[in-house]
């Protein structure tokens, strides 16, 4: 069994860390790029969705994908009472499709955002590099958020590009 550090010795000797808080939360995963993923749900007063970078793969038998989504995200009375979800992986080419999806406030599923309704009532994205059809199997709650878990009903690998990326509080593309 190893002894824990003595956190003000620790910090003598690296005099930039810092203790736990939502700035350094949001400071370290600034240096952490992701994939941009839209989730997508319909509701009764129509299609709701976000950009995620939270997208993870769970399981593969049975296949499982989970993402974070905050209470109070406009999209969350939706996603909260939604049996299926949409999770579309957005490319290069879509920088603009993920703003629209980040903006509060945006009509998201207006022009020049192209989709349509596909299984389950899901609304699908067109021109993205892949697509799921999920199951909604829990809400997690974690802090502030929720982990949704979703289990993969349908979906279509074939778009073509490259990925869409963040990091360091910006959009951009995967470069050899």
């Amino acid at each position: 069994m190893t002894a824990t550090p003595d956190l003000d010795s620790f910090r003598l000797a690296s005099p930039d860390a810092q203790l736990a808080s939502p700035d350094l939360l949001r400071s370290v995963f600034r240096q952490h790029a992701a994939g941009v993923a839209v989730i997508t749900a319909q509701g009764g007063s129509g299609p709701v969705g976000f950009t995620a970078t939270s997208l993870s793969s769970v399981s593969a038998e049975p296949p499982i994908v989970s993402f974070g989504i905050g209470v109070g995200a406009s999209s969350w009375p939706t996603i909260s009472e939604s049996d299926h979800v949409g999770i579309h992986i957005l490319g290069e080419h879509q920088q603009e499709l993920a703003a629209t999806f980040a903006r509060s406030g945006a009509d998201r599923f207006g022009a020049p955002t192209r989709w349509r309704k596909g299984p389950e009532g899901v609304p699908v994205l067109d021109g993205v590099l892949a697509w799921l059809v999920c199951r909604v199997a829990a809400r997690v709650p974690a802090g502030d958020h929720r982990i949704v878990l979703a289990e993969v009903v349908l979906g279509d690998p074939s778009g073509v590009g490259r990925p869409l990326l963040y990091h360091q509080g910006r959009f951009n593309g995967l470069r050899d």
